[in-house]
């Protein structure tokens, strides 16, 4: 690709402003971990809502969507579609819980809802865990796809660009902590969406507008293809009914991978506790569903269908993505394209050094070996930590063509994990045993399912299966470990139960005990605001999808029931507004 000195001064002025954040905010950032890790609490939610969907927008993300739309047309998006139904779960039950809990990890929540040694080998196990296996796999995927970008689009030796990349993120992460990694976020998240834009403008321009996007599809795959169906044909080959019914009534609440676990949790959950307060928690995390499913996949799609009319005999369909860019975008605009790219690529690996560093300070130095040290310490540990952690990405990418399929194995640790992570909040009766318990029954059965038998996750139908026998086994074995062992004790009950207070009847016991705390109440009302936020959502990705593709009325039906979705949410929370269990009145 030709990339003229404009091209090359819009990267140059989005390195340069990065750097300027992380140098702005370094000093606010060094107080204590704190502010280096959870920006001082202080967040609004607008500003960690667009930080969370900055995070999940890495640079092989538009090229997946590609990948998707080329292999079963849009509808294949539902392959993380489905994820809607926990993203808002997690709005309405979960987001003021974590907010309340003011911890500074998920993984610290461990020794806040249980007690004792195994409490503490499970926070252990798990900072470690998420911080060096999972955070790196992560790092290097990421750090490889910006490689392949690279590769195709500049002529420059790839790998100097993505470590130009990956430095100057040390930079600004490693001196602003979440500081220079939010701020950031909000830079890069309307870089990308205004290349995002741009790219699906001149794409649908190249093969003569919708019309000739539609008209292009139908000489290409014939007048009875189903590429612009939204909802996949359920009892084909790739999605089988079986599986079509777990991705929504299973997989969605009952199995773990960082990002999306049940209940929140990994950089969600540290956006949901760096915010001011429950109010800003919540609508945080209901702006991140959004704009993470509703508003931003469609210039995705829109490109990746222009590339299948453009581009039909290519083998590797993810590179129509690129293919699209290289020969149809103008000057400036490819330059404002690879600093999309670069924006995504940073945006992603910013956030897993910050994540996986809170677990290495907070969660396993200061808790286990230099428990009395100074804040500044442990500040000045934490940036160690971070560039400890790009060394390690770097082996770790080097060597990711071996690393790569431990990835499937790495995730069967969590595959039915979920209901304990949702449990654990409305149930006084889980304990520690209960989540170790889970963790190793989900992560043997998987395996000797995969391994043993020789079951391919590939395959969707055997996918089904795993996941459904999975959850099943490690049901059976976490309940009947949890009643052969001993609760946590009162005290540790009691302590958390003041602190979060969770409502629902699964704490009775405690509420007998504690009749001075205010709980939640309302679960059915919360139920509800789900039922209409899934409502929101879906309507919204449809109505937006139909007024593109021409159908007008149709879609002008489809955002007026999002609208009133959206106003009755909005009704229902500003109803709640004098309530204590909804801790509005520190927003006013």
């Amino acid at each position: 690709m030709q990339v003229s000195l404009l091209d090359w001064a819009f990267v140059a002025i989005y390195f340069v402003l990065a750097l300027g954040v992380g140098l702005y905010f370094s000093r606010r950032a060094g107080g204590n971990i704190v502010e280096y890790f959870t920006s001082g609490r202080s967040l609004p939610w607008w500003l960690a809502g667009t930080s969370m969907v900055a995070t999940t927008f890495a640079a092989d993300t538009p090229l997946a969507v590609t990948q998707l739309v080329a292999d079963h047309g849009i509808a294949g998006n539902w392959l993380w579609w489905n994820m809607v139904m926990s993203g808002l779960l997690t709005v309405f039950l979960f987001a003021r819980l974590w907010r309340r809990a003011e911890v500074l990890t998920d993984v610290e929540l461990t020794e806040l809802r249980y007690s004792g040694e195994s409490a503490a080998i499970l926070r252990g196990f798990r900072a470690l865990y998420l911080a060096i296996p999972i955070n790196l796999i992560i790092f290097g995927w990421v750090t490889l796809a910006m490689v392949k970008i690279i590769e195709l689009t500049v002529g420059v030796d790839k790998w100097v660009a993505v470590g130009l990349c990956v430095l100057v993120t040390l930079a600004y992460s490693g001196l602003s902590g979440l500081w220079g990694v939010v701020m950031t976020d909000f830079l890069q998240f309307i870089i990308a969406m205004v290349g995002s834009l741009a790219l699906a403008f001149f794409a649908i321009d190249a093969v003569g507008g919708i019309g000739g996007l539609q008209e292009g599809l139908v000489r290409i795959y014939g007048p009875e293809n189903d590429v612009l169906s939204f909802i996949p044909d359920i009892g084909s080959v790739w999605m089988p009914v079986t599986a079509f019914l777990v991705y929504l009534a299973v997989n969605w609440w009952a199995a773990w991978y960082p990002g999306a676990e049940p209940g929140g949790g990994g950089y969600i959950a540290q956006r949901m506790f760096s915010t001011q307060d429950e109010r800003h928690s919540l609508l945080a995390t209901l702006w991140f569903n959004i704009a993470h499913y509703a508003l931003r996949p469609w210039p995705w799609i829109l490109v990746a269908l222009a590339s299948l009319v453009l581009y039909p005999d290519i083998e590797d369909k993810q590179t129509g993505y690129i293919l699209v860019m290289l020969d149809h975008l103008p000057i400036g605009f490819k330059g404002l394209m690879l600093a999309s790219f670069a924006a995504a690529f940073m945006s992603t690996v910013s956030t897993q050094l910050n994540w996986g560093s809170s677990y290495l300070i907070n969660d396993f130095y200061k808790r286990f070996i230099r428990k009395d040290a100074s804040p500044q310490h442990y500040v000045m540990a934490a940036r160690w930590a971070t560039v400890g952690l790009v060394l390690a990405g770097a082996l770790v990418t080097s060597q990711m063509q071996t690393i790569a399929g431990a990835w499937k194995f790495l995730l069967a640790l969590g595959a039915g994990t979920g209901a304990v992570y949702i449990l654990r909040w409305f149930w006084w009766r889980i304990n520690a045993w209960s989540e170790i318990s889970a963790m190793i029954a989900s992560f043997v059965v998987s395996l000797f399912l995969q391994l043993g038998l020789g079951m391919d996750t590939g395959d969707a139908a055997v996918f089904a299966r795993v996941m459904l026998m999975t959850v099943a086994a490690s049901t059976v074995v976490w309940l009947t470990v949890t009643f052969l062992t001993a609760p946590e004790s009162e005290e540790t009950l009691l302590r958390f139960y003041r602190k979060v207070r969770p409502g629902g009847a699964g704490w009775k016991p405690l509420a007998d005990k504690a009749p001075e705390v205010q709980t939640d109440r309302g679960l059915g009302r919360d139920l509800l605001d789900w039922a209409a936020g899934i409502t929101l959502i879906y309507a919204a990705l449809f109505g937006t999808g139909k007024l593109i593709l021409g159908e007008t009325l149709l879609g002008q039906l489809f955002l007026a029931l999002a609208g009133i979705c959206f106003w009755f949410i909005m009704w229902d929370l500003k109803r709640r507004k004098g309530n204590a269990d909804f801790g509005m009145r520190n927003a006013e």
